[in-house]
């Protein structure tokens, strides 16, 4: 049996200290602040490939945890090295005077959109204040009294023969009107007066016509009649031709007063949307003027143009980062408008854009859990990227595909897409999305660790440097620097590691900063460091709290002194926010005879994840190792984890487990002042599990809490030794020998540990020595056969001696 002493972890392999003379400065203020970010060459190199080049489909996801400081790296990144983008062109929507659902695109160089908006305002502010006072100038006047005195002249050598003929006749013709229409007719004359009918007949009646020369006057009537048709159709023809020829005058003044505007837009903007689009104009006006239509509403609306993006000439390239990529937010939309009567807004003025369009040419950064917690977004931005092409639609149009009234012309697009996200967004596109892998052909791999080397530590220094230059906080001493140190590599789980989640370690400097600022001092220190690591942690750990005061008690039952039979201390962790706390539970096993075999009461109960089961059926192969018996292990057994009653998942209890059951098997009681973590293989080795620290820390507390003994302890497997950052509270504890942290390599040692007894090792004859653990195991289980087996005299020689 191995001394307890020969597994205890010395107190300097407890937590890596990090010497401040060591760092060769006293303060940050004597030292280079550092720019970059910390530890990520990969992924920088990554980065700056993905952004550099221009092959289809490079676009790039930025893989890491949270923290590491991906947005920073990416917008710093592309600051930095400046890539090359082409000059993205400038997008405008005007109004398509032939097809008006679907606005027109005009695409200009870029800084020219803006320009052509103003110049279109320009022209509406001539067409509402001036253009109409060409139509009043003297010319025009005399152009247009001239054709309408060569029109009477027409209309008069049509209608004078046939008002002389009809005067010859005793007849007239009248214009007769009837509701808002005038239309010729003829009427008999008396006493050189036209009579209407009605008066015509009232005086027939008085006898001033007797009845045949009313029918003589209504025949010649009916028979001029015939011929008025014929007149009244040249009279119209003439007229026509007349008005046509005056319509012509004004169009030709109209044409020729807006040529000045529209002949220097289109110079100036060479496009052939725009030529078209002032043609339509000029057609437009020129009808709305020459046709004489009520101008009761503005209609110089549809005249307006609608700059979706523009951009400065010599501006840099579009570096947009998008924080709520919604579908709306990410395409553009068309608005919808409820206009009161007679007030619409025209349909491409409803148009707005959106982040792909306003990044075009360069680059757009989306975080990949807020784009897919959107709906549609994720599918409309892979839509757009696989065509290259933009179409913007009202939102239910983007997300059910339905089509909408409106539809403007779809918009070429280049942009660079940077996706940030983890580990498992990107698998889970990868393996669901057949077109993310060719379109996302550039992984940035984020590290969440770099080395604990000099120019790690180094650039550690360099970091909170800034920090203090940037944010005009106190500069930090090297004692500060070197805590922060060590608390990067507690963060990271590893000794020879330092943390790249800078987040935390910054939220700690500026805490550390406010203190030290409230004392008065000019530099923090490692006590000002030591007090806003202890804050942190103490906002944050009421559950804990909560749960040592229900120990203590007695609310919830565990032991840190004396033994019991068959029952451990299992160890665990709960989070709370950014940081883990351990804290023991108590492992229970109850055994008998019979066929069930052991039965984890969590996994009967579905309380367990599945990788616990795993653990636990590897705790069943591992008892069939540990006791060679050619006969079945004829028991039940049942392991609890009590006064639990959520779900558990891990298998790092694992080893407590099988030390509860042998415990429970053998008949020999545990120690109640310690406490385990740990998993277990099938062939009896302990092997690392997470969060060491934090689980001895949490059975620490308790003991702290209770009274420690000086016999109170954590196992740990050995390979989880080089893991240990510990509080320096518990590092003082095991150094004056009130507390204790082992490292176990195998089961054997952790059963030796807690029952107080040499494990057993298999002799030449395949038996345990007697007296020892698993001796007593077997001897246990051949007994429990010897209950459950008809022909219990032939296992008498299966028992160990």
């Amino acid at each position: 049996m191995r001394p307890a002493d020969a597994l205890l972890v010395p107190p300097d392999r407890l937590r890596l200290l990090c010497d401040p003379a060591s760092l060769g400065f006293a303060s940050t203020k004597e030292i280079e602040p550092v720019h970059g970010i910390v530890g990520q060459d990969l992924a920088v190199d990554a980065l700056r490939f993905g952004l550099e080049t221009d092959a289809p489909g490079h676009n790039i996801f930025v893989r890491g945890l949270a923290g590491t400081g991906r947005m920073t790296l990416v917008q710093q990144l592309l600051e930095e090295i400046l890539p090359f983008c082409p000059l993205a062109p400038d997008h405008a929507y005007v109004h398509d005077f032939a097809r008006p659902e679907q606005p027109r695109l005009v695409t200009l160089p870029r800084g020219e959109a803006r320009e052509f908006g103003r110049a279109i305002d320009d022209l509406i502010e001539f067409v509402k204040q001036d253009l109409g006072k060409a139509l009043e100038s003297e010319a025009v006047r005399q152009r247009v009294a001239a054709i309408e005195k060569q029109a009477q002249k027409e209309v008069e050598a049509i209608t004078e023969p046939f008002a002389e003929e009809l005067r010859k006749n005793q007849l007239a013709l009248v214009s007769v009107q009837i509701g808002r229409a005038s239309h010729p007719a003829i009427f008999p004359l008396h006493d050189g007066k036209p009579l209407p009918p009605e008066q015509f007949e009232a005086l027939r009646q008085r006898g001033v016509f007797d009845d045949e020369q009313a029918a003589a006057i209504k025949d010649r009537i009916a028979t001029f009649s015939e011929r008025l048709e014929d007149l009244t159709r040249r009279v119209f023809a003439a007229q026509t031709r007349h008005r046509e020829a005056v319509r012509a005058v004004h169009a030709e003044e109209l044409r020729a007063a807006l040529k000045a505007y529209t002949t220097g837009i289109a110079e100036r903007f060479r496009c052939d949307a725009v030529v078209v689009f002032l043609r339509e104009i000029l057609d437009d006006l020129v009808g709305r003027f020459t046709e004489g239509q009520p101008q009761q509403q503005d209609f110089t609306p549809l005249y307006r143009v609608n700059v979706l993006n523009t951009h400065e000439p010599d501006a840099r390239c579009p570096i947009l980062i998008e924080t709520r990529p919604s579908l709306v937010n990410l395409m553009g939309t068309i608005e919808r408008e409820w206009p009161r009567e007679g007030d619409r807004t025209p349909d491409h003025l409803l148009i707005r854009a959106g982040s792909l369009l306003r990044a075009n040419g360069g680059y757009l950064i989306l975080d990949a859990r807020d784009l897919l917690s959107e709906i549609g977004a994720w599918h409309a931005l892979v839509r757009t990227m696989r065509g290259g092409r933009l179409q913007i639609a009202p939102p239910e149009g983007l997300l059910l595909g339905a089509s909408s009234a409106v539809k403007p012309e779809p918009i070429d697009v280049q942009v660079k897409v940077i996706l940030v996200g983890d580990a498992w967004l990107y698998y889970e596109l990868d393996a669901l999305d057949p077109d993310f892998p060719h379109l996302f052909k550039v992984l940035a791999d984020f590290d969440t660790e770099i080395p604990r080397d000099d120019r790690g530590i180094a650039r550690y220094a360099g970091v909170l440097a800034r920090i203090a230059q940037e944010r005009a906080l106190p500069h930090f001493a090297a004692s500060a620097v070197a805590l922060l140190v060590e608390h990067g590599a507690r963060i990271a789980g590893r000794q020879d590691r330092l943390t790249t989640r800078l987040g935390r370690l910054i939220d700690i400097a500026h805490e550390s900063a406010f203190l030290a600022q409230r004392h008065g001092k000019a530099l923090v220190d490692d006590q000002d460091v030591c007090d806003a690591i202890r804050r942190g942690r103490s906002r944050a750990d009421l559950p804990a709290r909560r749960f040592r005061e229900r120990i203590t008690s007695g609310a919830v039952r565990i032991q840190t002194r004396g033994w019991e039979l068959g029952q451990v201390n299992g160890l665990a962790v709960i989070s709370a926010g950014p940081l883990t706390f351990g804290f023991p539970s108590r492992l229970t096993a109850t055994i008998g005879a019979g066929t069930d075999g052991t039965i984890s009461i969590e996994r009967e109960s579905q309380l367990s994840g599945s990788i616990h089961t795993k653990g636990f059926q590897i705790l069943g192969g591992l008892l069939r190792r540990l006791l060679p018996v050619d006969h079945p292990l004829a028991f039940r057994a049942a392991i609890a984890f009590e006064q639990s009653y959520g779900g558990i998942d891990g298998d790092s209890a694992s080893g407590a487990e099988t030390v509860c059951l042998l415990s429970a098997l053998t008949g020999l009681p545990a120690r109640q002042d310690l406490a385990m973590t740990g998993a277990i293989d099938q062939l009896g080795h302990v092997q690392p599990i997470g969060a060491a620290t934090q689980k001895i820390e949490g059975f620490f507390d308790v003991c702290h809490e209770t009274g420690l003994t000086g016999t109170q302890g954590v196992i740990v497997p050995q390979a989880n030794v080089g893991d240990l950052m510990l509080r320096r509270d518990v590092v003082e504890a095991c150094r004056a020998g009130r507390f204790s942290v082992f490292a176990v390599g195998t089961i054997h040692d952790a059963l030796e540990l807690f029952l107080g007894r040499e494990a057993g090792a298999l002799g030449a004859d395949g038996r345990y020595p007697a007296g020892t653990v698993l001796a007593l195991a077997v001897d246990r289980a051949a007994a429990f056969w010897r209950m459950v087996s008809a022909r219990p005299k032939e296992l008498d020689n299966h028992a160990n001696p």
